[in-house]
């Protein structure tokens, strides 16, 4: 996968950092035990002297030089373990002069001998997706501005009591974002325009970006737009951020308001793409729609409707347009 440059320079300059702090920490520790105890400073500086004796022994050319090594080798266990009984002796671990890395497998450099490293490939990832959630132009949303109060004395079409579903629904959505994994299931949430899907939705995927993991969010028809501009070449090469790649492989993707964008061959294929492969892949999505389940399957064809249904738990959110009970109250 390409990023951009911006994209990469954020991310090295992270590792670069982290380098330079594990770096710092490690000439700290061995200035702090050189003070304190000075056998170890000696210690060390012959364990240095044997780099250039090595250097030494391999330009000489010697025949007996596999042995000299291997002597060589030996002086240097028995040095290191003098070093760990002395450090011990004086209340400090074995292994406390031993490099302490953020990433032990790159050891902050960013690449292994196979490529780029793991620690690496997570940054370029999360902070693509933050730029492309910054392309949303969504609302901030968050469990601490989800008011109960609208869905008080209402009905649902069947009668029951609106504020007590929404708050079911209200605390199973924190508890899910309280207990996210990347085995959590996938949530379908519908019901009528302004009712809360958005808002919750989104209050998820905030708490679950919170948390440490890669929340990739937008609305179905913005993401569409995104990924047709990229797909048929009308983004230049800084824009380009597959953003097919990006969705397909969040921990957590909430796709908002599907149904709303305009039907087509290519978006239906995309879409289904995207379900599809987070399904293979046992990851989790959060899809919210203003249309019924039967508004679905006259709108989407069966692979898709086949995969929601059969794949997702769903969630029925009720109450009346809050942006219009807002708008009456003086709120907006």
């Amino acid at each position: 996968m390409s990023y951009d440059r911006q994209t990469y320079e954020k991310a090295e300059s992270v590792i670069n950092s982290r380098r330079l702090s594990s770096q710092s920490e490690n000439d700290r520790r061995q200035k702090e035990i050189e003070i304190k105890i000075p056998e170890i400073r000696e210690i060390n500086s012959q364990l240095s002297r044997t780099i250039v004796d090595i250097s030494k022994l391999i330009i000489s050319k010697k025949a007996n030089i596999k042995e000299s090594l291997a002597d060589i080798k030996e002086k240097n266990l028995q040095a290191q373990k003098l070093v760990e009984g002395l450090l011990t002796a004086n209340g400090y671990p074995a292994d406390y002069l031993k490099p302490k890395y953020y990433c032990e497998k790159c050891r902050d450099r960013g690449y292994t001998e196979y490529g780029r490293c793991d620690c690496l490939l997570n940054l370029l990832k999360k902070y693509s997706i933050e730029k492309l959630n910054g392309q949303a132009n969504l609302p901030d949303c968050d469990f601490n501005h989800f008011s109960l109060e609208y869905y008080r004395g209402k009905k649902d079409a069947d009668g029951d009591d609106c504020f007590e579903i929404m708050k079911n629904i209200y605390e199973f959505c924190r508890n899910y974002a309280e207990s996210f994994s990347l085995k959590s299931e996938s949530l379908l949430m519908y019901g009528k325009t302004g009712v809360g899907k958005t808002h919750l939705s989104l209050s998820i995927a905030k708490a679950v970006a919170e948390r440490g993991f890669n929340a990739a969010y937008g609305s179905i028809v913005n993401l569409l737009t995104i990924i047709e501009r990229e797909h048929f070449g009308k983004v230049s090469e800084e824009e380009n951020m597959d953003t097919v790649n990006l969705l397909v492989n969040a921990d957590l993707l909430v796709l908002d308001d599907l149904g709303a964008e305009f039907s087509s061959q290519f978006y239906e294929s995309v879409t289904y793409n995207i379900i599809n492969s987070r399904i293979n892949l046992g990851l989790p999505t959060i899809i919210s729609t203003n249309l019924t389940a039967a508004e679905l399957q006259k709108k989407y064809n069966e692979r898709i409707i086949s995969r929601i249904f059969g794949e997702f738990s769903t969630l029925c959110l009720v109450g009346e347009d809050i942006r219009q009970i807002k708008r009456l109250n003086g709120e907006l």
